[in-house]
C-alpha cells in the first residue's frame, strides 16, 4: 500500500496522519488499508466541442450512507486530488454525525476560459458519463470550486433526462426554485464563522479588535470576512488568486466586497497597500483564515507563520509536515473537516427536505446549523483535552470521525 501511494502527494498527507493515529485508536494495518482504499473510482474523458477533458467521480467510503461530496471544475484536478477530497468528505460527514459516506468529483479544465454555454455542456456531459453511479441513495454531488447552483441545475436536469423521473435529492446546492434552500448560499462561511467564534470564546480571547487575514476572497472567504467584520474583528489583509491588499489599521470589508463584485479582483483596490500571498500568510495576526486551495502552508514556510490561530476553510491547506511544525509552535489549527462543514450540513437539510417533501422553516434550520457546528467544535476540543493536548485538533477530529466509520464497518462485517 505504501509503495502504491508514494507518488500521491496530497493523499500522502492523509496516510501519514493516519499512521500517527494507529496506536491511539488501535487500528490494524489491514484495517487501515481497507479504509484508505476508495470503494468506487469512475474515470473517463468527456468531449465538448471537440475538446476532451479528464473527469472523475470517486466514492471513498459508504459505511454510514451514500456518497456525498462536491464536483469541481479546475485545471489542477487529478485523481490523487479527487481521491483525497473524497476521503476528507468521509471524515467530515462522520464528524458531523451525518448519514453519508464520502465522495468527490471533478473535471480537469480551466472554466475561466469558457462562456456559460460551454460550462453547461461540460456539466451535462459530466452527468451523461456518471449518472449510473449517482442518485439520492447512491452518491449526491454538490457545488465545489468553480461550480455553483446554476451548475447543479444543469446537472439535475440532465440526470432526470437520463433516468426518466424526478429526483431533486440526487444533488444539493440547487437554487430554491429547484428544491434548494436559501441557507445553503453562505452556509460554509456561516459554519466557519460559528466555529471561529466558539474557538475564540473557548480560548478566552476578546472578540473585538482581534486581527484577521483572509487568504482566498471567494464566496466562503468573502462571507466569513463580512461576518467577522460585523462582529468587530479587524480584518487587515485579504487576497484572491490575482493578489491582495493590506492595511494595518483595518480594511473596510464591505467596501472591498463591493469592489470585488464590480471588478472581480481585490488587488486593484487602490485604497490599501498591495501584498503578496507569501506576505499575507506570514503576517503577525491573531487569526489566519485559509480559504484558497491545498498545500498553502508546508514545511517550506511553516516556520515563518506568525498567526496565533488558523482556521481552514479550504480543503487541505496545511500539509502533514507543516502540521507538526505549527503544533510545536503552539499555533491552534481548526481543521478543514470541522471548519468548512457548514456546507455539507446544510446540504443534508436540503437532501432531507427533497426526500420527504417537507418544507422546513429557515429559522429552524439556521438554529440547527448553529447547534451542530458549536457541538462539533466542543466534541473536537474535548477530545483534544481528553488526550492531554498531546495531539492537535486535526487528529482529535480524525479520531472522532474514524471511530464512527470503523464501528459501522465492523457492524457490517467488513473489518
Amino acid at each position: 500500500m505504501t509503495e502504491i501511494i508514494k507518488t500521491m502527494s496530497v493523499f500522502d498527507n492523509i496516510v501519514n496522519r493516519f499512521n500517527d493515529l494507529k496506536d491511539v485508536i488501535n487500528l490494524q494495518d489491514e484495517d487501515l488499508k481497507y479504509l484508505l482504499e476508495p470503494k468506487l473510482v469512475s474515470h473517463t474523458e468527456i468531449e465538448v466541442d471537440g475538446q476532451k477533458f479528464p473527469a472523475w467521480r470517486i466514492i471513498s467510503n459508504r459505511a454510514l450512507g451514500p456518497g456525498k461530496g462536491g464536483v469541481r471544475f479546475h485545471l489542477d484536478v487529478n485523481e490523487d486530488e479527487v481521491k483525497s477530497l473524497a476521503f476528507w468528505m468521509s471524515l467530515k460527514n462522520s464528524l458531523l454525525d451525518l448519514p453519508y459516506g464520502g465522495a468527490k468529483g471533478g473535471v480537469k479544465f480551466n472554466p475561466k476560459e469558457h462562456d456559460a454555454k460551454f460550462l453547461e455542456k461540460v456539466s451535462r456531459k459530466y452527468i451523461d458519463a456518471f449518472y449510473k453511479v449517482l442518485g439520492q441513495d447512491k452518491d449526491i454531488p454538490a457545488p465545489d470550486v468553480y461550480t455553483n447552483p446554476q451548475t447543479m441545475s444543469w446537472m439535475l436536469d440532465q440526470y432526470e433526462k437520463n433516468v426518466g423521473h424526478h429526483e431533486p435529492g440526487m444533488i444539493t446546492g440547487k437554487p430554491v426554485e429547484l428544491g434548494g434552500i436559501a441557507l445553503r448560499s453562505d452556509s460554509t462561511a456561516k459554519g466557519a464563522y460559528l466555529v471561529t467564534l466558539e474557538m475564540v470564546r473557548t480560548l478566552g480571547l476578546k472578540e473585538k479588535g482581534l486581527t484577521v487575514a483572509i487568504q482566498g476572497f471567494g464566496n466562503a472567504g468573502l462571507n466569513v470576512a463580512k461576518m467577522l467584520y460585523a462582529d468587530g474583528f479587524k480584518v487587515i489583509a485579504a487576497n484572491d488568486s490575482r493578489g491582495g491588499v493590506y492595511n494595518e489599521e483595518g480594511i473596510d470589508v464591505n467596501e472591498l466586497i463591493k469592489f470585488k463584485e464590480e471588478f472581480g479582483v481585490v488587488s486593484a483596490f487602490s485604497n490599501y497597500k498591495a501584498i503578496s500571498n507569501d506576505e499575507l500568510l506570514e503576517l503577525d495576526v491573531d487569526i489566519l483564515i485559509l480559504s484558497a486551495l491545498e498545500n498553502q502552508i508546508t514545511e517550506k514556510n511553516a516556520d515563518k507563520i506568525k498567526a496565533k490561530q488558523i482556521v481552514e476553510i479550504a480543503n487541505g491547506p496545511i500539509n502533514y509536515e507543516a502540521d507538526k511544525i505549527l503544533f510545536g509552535k503552539g499555533i491552534t489549527v481548526v481543521p478543514d473537516i470541522l471548519a468548512n462543514a457548514g456546507g455539507v450540513l446544510v446540504s443534508y437539510f436540503e437532501w432531507s427536505q427533497n426526500r420527504t417533501g417537507n418544507i422546513l422553516d429557515q429559522n429552524y434550520l439556521a438554529g440547527l446549523l448553529n447547534e451542530r457546528m458549536i457541538k462539533s467544535w466542543h466534541n473536537v476540543y474535548n477530545k483534544h483535552l481528553e488526550l492531554d493536548k498531546k495531539i492537535d485538533l486535526r487528529k482529535s477530529a480524525y479520531i472522532i470521525a474514524l471511530e464512527r466509520i470503523i464501528k459501522a464497518e465492523k457492524l457490517r462485517g467488513n473489518l
